[in-house]
This record gives structure tokens, C-alpha cells and sequence, in this order.
């Protein structure tokens, strides 16, 4: 399509701009020299508006407005620079004038003109079917200039200009015969406007219906200047026009462009996504096109007002307001938006920047609603007591709207992290239950932060806060990933060392591993690997592991699961055919172990407390204990001050040897027989999280788990589990600890 263009670029102190029609409320605007408020206005001249209410048209003295009453039904009122507000009566339509005239109607053929600069002349009413004919209509207004689309016969239209000013009042028409359907007045700049025109082409039975654009000087009432018929155009659409530009919106088969015809340069193609499929033109300032969809004034849904300058040939469309509903044009040139910005609902004023920079944008009322989300309360926990599974650690805040609500936990030492959704319904004081568990598994101890974010439906910034928290738990001397819950190693025959992570509660009943993972190889080199508690001095537990030259060296664990490399703590260990640790049997606090010789003699090494030299020199606790070939430190067991140790003869019995809590042993007790079933018996810490420790039997017939009762003489009840139960897993490693 090829239109005429003049090719003068306004001078900035006679600004003009395009109009649209298809916001709601909207017809045209005619540039002039003012605007409401001025340009320079601040913060505190800001006006008050109604939540609800629209923009209709803007002028010198003030602006048009629209919204609903109490009652659901359309009120009209002018708001005067001065913040004061004069009702509009006996309308429900207003058009856009661009001026202080107020064009307002009923939505039937009766146009009623206002002039609202304080004249003491009477609105002028205009019947349109009297002065015309039955079925004419408004389809445009600049000023006082009124529009018309008159019906004749055959179904076709003529466009008239009628301006009701006393003996001066004008009345002509601007088409020439022709078979028109329709017409709407979409932009004007100076002298001209911008029709749309569609027309009914026959051939024959048939017919069809093309749109096209036209321009008429309607300050010199001369004819329409058709335009050529391009059949792109989007019916009923939204058009610009200044001075150095006309825009349209056309139908291609990937969709709708918006097409600027530049003064001097090629057609500018902006290209519109999915949602801006329906997008009008709001207007052209200076040298930045405005287009959107307008939402509803009183919504909150996204529909942002995009701009895009038509002056650097690679500029993309940018978003200006967060949202739009309506718009005006004042007669400076600036348009007026019904919207938001920066979160604050408001009527805003889009004005001409530097040339080829973005427009200025002004509030000039405010509703006073903000969409931000802001947190108003919040009760989180400082600190988080994990040792009972099971019992939710619940979160909650209070924030000012409906919104998406989060919280994401970090674990700081790990990087570890889980998301917590809120509720679906999206409520304003939203609740998250924690359960202690990340990754499938208990949560490491130690610092946390916490992140929240809430997140509205519609626009608005989302609301965001943040702190910090402490998990705690009791000590576990089989916790190596410092999460408070048992962890069993086990060898296979490569030598690489696995890590099982016990859940703290049954799961269906049983206990199984919530998660597998790889210390690390080369473990071949030992002869044995005992689980010796805590002797580095952290909250987690150690190894020690004897070598095949009767070296005894130390595993610090980090407490992420791995250890640190070894260090050498003892030498000439290979008269030892048994080691055990893990228990304080002194009673002193530090975790002791136990060693027996060829000849049957056990010996105590006490814990120091010291990473570097965990024990002392050994002392004899007497003859006898050949005849076991499994002792196994399982803490305190029976409820007494000291540690235990449970011993198995060749025969397949268990005995109790309960600790008095100086180094030395009651007689023992016997437990029970059968238990030569199980190649390795390993005190596992507790478990079962009730506070008493527990042992584990591992074999080729079954892995189980043995729960302390806290009772000498029936100190064990057996449950069965899923750990090790694969096929060939209960032979298949030859140290578990």
C-alpha cells in the first residue's frame, strides 16, 4: 500500500499523534498545544482516581473519564487539572476529542457536545437520524468535529462532517459515490485523518468486501483521497498518523504485522507474538509506536503497553507499562494510558522524548493500589529440632495478595537445596511443611538459609525474603553425612567402599537404604574396617582400619559422606585377630576400643579426644575371650552409665557382656543362639531414633536389624529389612561397619 506522506518532521514545540479506535470508549484525536497535567508536574499534584475507572478522552483543562457506579451503572465525569470532578449526566459513551470539548452519548443516534473550558455556552445536542437519517452513527470525532457514517440505498454508507458551532455549523460530505460498507476515522494529524473504508465489490451473485485506507483534509471539508485496496488489512483494526508516519495492521498467514509507512526510509515491520495477535496501535510519539491489548481497568491480568522505535531500523519492542486498559490522546501530542507502571495503578501521560529515546512517562492520578506483593508477617523457625522423623517443621507468612508462594531451603556447607510449594488456592497467608528430608534422604545438620518468593497470577514484582536457620539432631557415631541418621559401609571385592544411608523411620514396615554412594577404592589393603565413632572431634563418626602389615590408621569423615585421607595412629597390630570400637566404656565421654590377641586377652584402648592420637597405651582386661570369634561394641544397650559389648562363640551363641563404666565387664549374659547365621554383626548406632542403640546382622540368609530394648536380659528384638538384598549383596562384601 502506498500512501502520501509529507515529508516535514514536526519541530518539537508542535508535536501531533495517532489515535485509535478500538480501545474501548476510544474514536480519534487531533493534535493542539497543551496537556493535562503539566508536563512538569510532581509527585504531590498527583490526582486520586477511582480502581475502576477508564480514560476517554484528555484536554487543556482537564480529562475524561468512565467507570461504574455502586449500583453497576456507567458514569461519566470530567476531572479538572485542579483535582476537583464534574459529572458528565445523561450519557454512557464518550469519545475521544483531544480536546476540551466532551463528545459524550447514550449509545442511540443523540451526540451531545460540551465545551468544558468554563463557557457559558449550553451543550449542543445533535440528533444524527434528524440531521441525516435513520441508522447514521458517530465513527470519529476531532474537537468538536463529528463523523458520521449516513446510510443509503442499497446498503451502502456515505462519511459526513458535521461540526455543530451556531451560524458557523458545517455539515459536507467527504465520499464520493461508491459502493462503501463502512468507515471509521482510526487517526488524524493537523489537517488530515485517517479513515478506514470497507468496501462491497460485486460480480455478478456474488460479492466481496476489501478494506482500505483513506485521507481527508477535514478542516477543508475536502473529499476522501482513496487509497489503493491492498485486502491485508485487519478489519475494524487501529491505525497511526503523524507527519512523518502512518501505521496499520495487516493479516498475513504467520500472523499479524504492524506496518510503518516512514517518511524518506522503507516500511518498518513489527512483527506480533501469540498474545499481541489482537494488538491495536495505540499511537506514534515522536518517533515511538505504541501497541498493545488493553485489559480491563480493574484487572490484573498482563497486558503490557509495547513500544518500539521507528527511527533505528534494529530497535525491538520494549515494554512500557506493565499493563493498559484505555488511552487518550491530549492535545500536545502525549497519550494517556490507563495503567500500570513500576507496580502503581494509575493514568499515566506518554510523552515525546530526545529524539529516537524512550517516551517520558508521568503519573498523573493514582488509585492508590499497589501490585506488588509484599510480605506483611512471617513465623519460620531459627532453629529446627530433626531428631524425631516424621514431625513437620511448618513455615509460615502473610503476604498483602493472592500469590504463588515458595520457599526454597539451602544446606550452606553442601549447596544442597529443596523447594517447598505453596498452596494451590494461592491464599495470602501461605503454610509449607517441611519434612526433614533432601534428596530422598535426612537432611544434613548444621546452617541453612531459607529463600521465600511470592509470585502474583497477574502482573505486579513478586514478594521476596530471606534468613537463616539451624538443624539440629543428637550425635550419631554411624552418621558420616552429619544428617543424624545411621550409615553402614561396606566393602566389596574390588575394594571400593560403599555408603548405605539408613532412613531414620520403617518404610512398609522395614528398614532400607535411602541412598547408595561411593566412598572411594583401593580399601582392599585392609585387613579390617571398624565403625570407632566420633575421635576427631565432630558430630560425626570415624573409621579405623587395620592394614596387612599391623598398622592401624584413622578416616577423619568431613561429614559430607567421604573422609579425609588417612593418618597412621598405631603400629604392631598384627597380634590382634579382633578389633572393636565405637563405645565409651569408661564412662569418660570419648569412644574407647577393644582388641583381642592370639592367646585370648582382651585390651582396652581408651579415647583421648585427640584426632592425631586417639588412644592410649592399651591395659588388659583379662584372659578368656578366644573363645568368641565376633565382639561387637554396641554402646549402651541395657540403660546403664557405660557402654556394652555383645560377643559370639563358635557355637553360634550371643553373650551380654555389660560395661560398668571403668574399662571392666558384669559376668556375662546369654542373649540367645542361631546367630552363626551372620558373617558380620555391627553396632549401627541408633537406627530406629529411639535413643538406644542398635546392632545389625548381615549374612548370606538376610540383613537385619536388632532394636535395643533397654532391657539386660531380653536386650534385642529382631525386624527385618531391605538392606543387602539383591542378589549375591549378602556375600558379596567382606567388611560391613
Amino acid at each position: 500500500m502506498k500512501h502520501r506522506i509529507s515529508g516535514r518532521r514536526l519541530a518539537a514545540a508542535i508535536l501531533t499523534l495517532s489515535t485509535v479506535t478500538a480501545v474501548t470508549g476510544t474514536l480519534v484525536t487531533v493534535p493542539a498545544v497543551a496537556v493535562v497535567p503539566a508536563a512538569g508536574a510532581e509527585a504531590a499534584d498527583v490526582a486520586t482516581l477511582p480502581v475502576d475507572t477508564d480514560i476517554i478522552s484528555v484536554g487543556d483543562t482537564g480529562y475524561l473519564t468512565s467507570r461504574k457506579d455502586a449500583g453497576g451503572a456507567t458514569v461519566l465525569e470530567w476531572r479538572k487539572a485542579d483535582g476537583s470532578v464534574e459529572p458528565v449526566s445523561g450519557a454512557t459513551v464518550g469519545h475521544d476529542s483531544t480536546s476540551d470539548f466532551v463528545v459524550t452519548g447514550g449509545g442511540g443516534s443523540t451526540i451531545t457536545v460540551r465545551d468544558m473550558t468554563g463557557s457559558a455556552a449550553s451543550p449542543v445536542t445533535v440528533d444524527l437520524a434528524t440531521e441525516f437519517a435513520a441508522g447514521a452513527k458517530l465513527v470519529g470525532v476531532i474537537g468538536r468535529d463529528l463523523f458520521v457514517q449516513v446510510p443509503r440505498a442499497g446498503n451502502y454508507h456515505d462519511l459526513w462532517l458535521y461540526t455543530p458551532n451556531g451560524e458557523q455549523t458545517r455539515k459536507v460530505q467527504l465520499s464520493g459515490y461508491g459502493n462503501h460498507v463502512s468507515f471509521k476515522v482510526v487517526a488524524s494529524a493537523g489537517n488530515e485523518a485517517l479513515v478506514l473504508v470497507t468496501t462491497r465489490y460485486e460480480s455478478g451473485a456474488t460479492f466481496r468486501n476489501q478494506d482500505s485506507l483513506a485521507l481527508v483534509d477535514f478542516v477543508h471539508g475536502r473529499p476522501l483521497q482513496h487509497e489503493r485496496d491492498t485486502g491485508k488489512l485487519v478489519t475494524d483494526a487501529s491505525g497511526a498518523l503523524t507527519h512523518d508516519y502512518i501505521a496499520r495492521v495487516e493479516a498475513r498467514p504467520e500472523g499479524n504485522r504492524i506496518i510503518v509507512d516512514r517518511a524518506g526510509k522503507l516500511p518498518k515491520e513489527i512483527r506480533l507474538d501469540t498474545f499481541s495477535q489482537k494488538a491495536v496501535i495505540v499511537g506514534i510519539v515522536g518517533d515511538v509506536l505504541l501497541y498493545g491489548v488493553p485489559g480491563e481497568a480493574a484487572g490484573n491480568s498482563i497486558n503490557p503497553l509495547y513500544a518500539v522505535d521507528l527511527y533505528k531500523a534494529d530497535a525491538q519492542p520494549y515494554e512500557l507499562l506493565e499493563r493498559f486498559s484505555t488511552v487518550a490522546h491530549a492535545p500536545d501530542g502525549a497519550v494517556h494510558a490507563r495503567g500500570v507502571k513500576n507496580d502503581a495503578d494509575g493514568l499515566y501521560r506518554l510523552f515525546d522524548g530526545v529524539q529516537g529515546s524512550v517516551p517520558v512517562v508521568t503519573e498523573v492520578a493514582s488509585t492508590g493500589r499497589n501490585f506488588a506483593v509484599t510480605v506483611l508477617d512471617s513465623k519460620v523457625p531459627t532453629t529446627v529440632d530433626l531428631q524425631q522423623p516424621g514431625t513437620p517443621v511448618r513455615w509460615e507468612w502473610t503476604i498483602s495478595r493472592s500469590a504463588f508462594a515458595m520457599v526454597t531451603l539451602t544446606h550452606v556447607a553442601t549447596g544442597k537445596k529443596i523447594t517447598l510449594p505453596g498452596p494451590d488456592d494461592r491464599p495470602t497467608n501461605p503454610v509449607m511443611e517441611w519434612n526433614g528430608a533432601i534428596d530422598g534422604t535426612s537432611a544434613p545438620n548444621g546452617a541453612y538459609t531459607w529463600h521465600f518468593v511470592a509470585i502474583p497470577g497477574g502482573i505486579g514484582s513478586a514478594a521476596r525474603a530471606s534468613g537463616t536457620f539451624q538443624v539440629n539432631r543428637q550425635a550419631n557415631p554411624h552418621d558420616y553425612n552429619d544428617n543424624g541418621s545411621t550409615d553402614l559401609l561396606a566393602r566389596d571385592s574390588s575394594g571400593t567402599l560403599w555408603r548405605d544411608d539408613l532412613s531414620d523411620a520403617p518404610v512398609d514396615g522395614q528398614y532400607t537404604s535411602a541412598g547408595r554412594s561411593a566412598v572411594g577404592t583401593g580399601w582392599q589393603t585392609y585387613k579390617h574396617i571398624e565403625a570407632v565413632g566420633n575421635i576427631g572431634g565432630a558430630a560425626h563418626g570415624d573409621v579405623v582400619a587395620l592394614d596387612g602389615n599391623g598398622d592401624l590408621w584413622s578416616h577423619l569423615a568431613k561429614g559430607d559422606g567421604t573422609f579425609a585421607p588417612r593418618t597412621k595412629v598405631g603400629y604392631g597390630w598384627h597380634v590382634y585377630n579382633k578389633i572393636t570400637g565405637g563405645s565409651d566404656l569408661t564412662g569418660d565421654g570419648k569412644s574407647d576400643l577393644v582388641a583381642t590377641d592370639g592367646d585370648g586377652v582382651a585390651w582396652l584402648y581408651k579415647g583421648t579426644g585427640d584426632w592425631a592420637k586417639p588412644y592410649t597405651s592399651r591395659v588388659s582386661l583379662g584372659g578368656g575371650w578366644g573363645v568368641y570369634n565376633q565382639i561387637t561394641a554396641v554402646g549402651n544397650i541395657a540403660g546403664a552409665a557405660a557402654g556394652d559389648l555383645v560377643a559370639r562363640d563358635t557355637n553360634g551363641v550371643l553373650w551380654l557382656h555389660l560395661g560398668k563404666g571403668d574399662g571392666t565387664f558384669a559376668p556375662r549374659t546369654r542373649i540367645g543362639g542361631g546367630w552363626n547365621m551372620f558373617s558380620q554383626l555391627v553396632g549401627a548406632g541408633d537406627v530406629n531414633n529411639d535413643g538406644r542403640p542398635d546392632l545389625i546382622g548381615y549374612g548370606p540368609e538376610g540383613t537385619y536389624l536388632y532394636q535395643a530394648t533397654g532391657s539386660w536380659e531380653t536386650p534385642f528384638t529382631r525386624m527385618s529389612t531391605r538392606l543387602y538384598d539383591g542378589p549375591g549383596e549378602g556375600s558379596a562384601y567382606s567388611d560391613i561397619a
